[in-house]
């Protein structure tokens, strides 16, 4: 069996482990950048299967806001321990037709809304700076492998569409909303940036794949419906079967 981390997970509201993680270890990497969110758990995907590692973007008890997340110490953490390829599960709000709850997707492009984050590793008086090309913000391939293994297993997905990232915790306003899906947004959430940016800082192979939990304010059939927590955890935990299958398949 190869000690190699074949991918990294970063889950977001409502994943706060992999339960098909097997002889799992936890490590703490110490970072440039500060301490990350919690611990790294490292372990294999089912018994004997390749080694993944996984982290809890808000922490494992959902304790820190999108706002202050450290993101630098996040991605460098799990490049600390040797993880090349990173797949973001990004709990989102659905704001165009093809996003309804329940949906998963993997966006190819996105907006960045958030603003005074920390946003690249080149903050720091001294450092270097790095001007990185961001046309396409997910790696293609990495892209491409996910959409494979959902067609190979089966899981329904959304190709494409544009993440909106906003700066929560509130969630947004009708609005906002409106004004998201005249720019060309398909999804809105609150963590897209500036990981990916910073992952592609770091030369790390990154991709979103989107667990739409809620129409966005304004955008569903229910023009006034009240978007609770409790509703978006729910959802989230609903797809996690085929999250599951589609990570076991992208991984073996």
């Amino acid at each position: 069996m190869s000690d190699e981390i074949v991918l990294a997970v970063i889950g977001g509201t409502g994943i706060y482990s992999l339960g098909d993680l097997t002889d799992v270890t936890t490590e703490l990497p110490v970072t440039p950048y500060g301490d990350p969110s919690g611990a790294v758990r490292i372990g294999r995907l089912g018994e004997g299967g390749p080694r993944i590692a996984f982290m809890a973007r808000h922490g494992e008890g959902h304790s820190v806001p999108p706002h202050m997340i450290n993101y630098r110490a996040n991605l460098a953490a799990l490049q600390a321990v040797g993880a090349k390829r990173v797949l973001a599960l990004n709990t989102v709000g659905g704001i165009t037709e093809r996003f309804g709850p329940g949906v998963l997707g993997c966006p190819n492009d996105l907006i960045d809304y958030t603003w005074g984050r920390i946003s690249t590793i080149s903050e720091e008086p001294g450092s270097e700076v790095i001007h990185v090309d961001f046309g396409e913000p997910y790696d293609g391939a990495l892209r491409s492998a996910v959409l494979t293994a959902a067609g190979e297993t089966g899981v329904p997905i959304v190709d494409g569409g544009v993440y909106g990232a906003t700066q929560g915790p509130r969630l947004e306003t009708r609005a906002e909303i409106a004004r998201m899906k005249r720019d060309g947004c398909d999804l809105v959430g609150m963590t897209g940036m500036p990981e990916a940016a910073i992952a592609r800082e770091l030369g790390l192979e990154y991709a979103c794949l989107a667990i739409v939990a809620n129409w966005a304010a304004g955008a569903g059939p229910v023009e006034d419906e009240i978007i609770t927590m409790e509703e978006i955890v729910a959802v989230v935990q609903s797809t996690t079967a085929n999250v599951g299958k589609l990570l076991h398949r992208l991984v073996m």
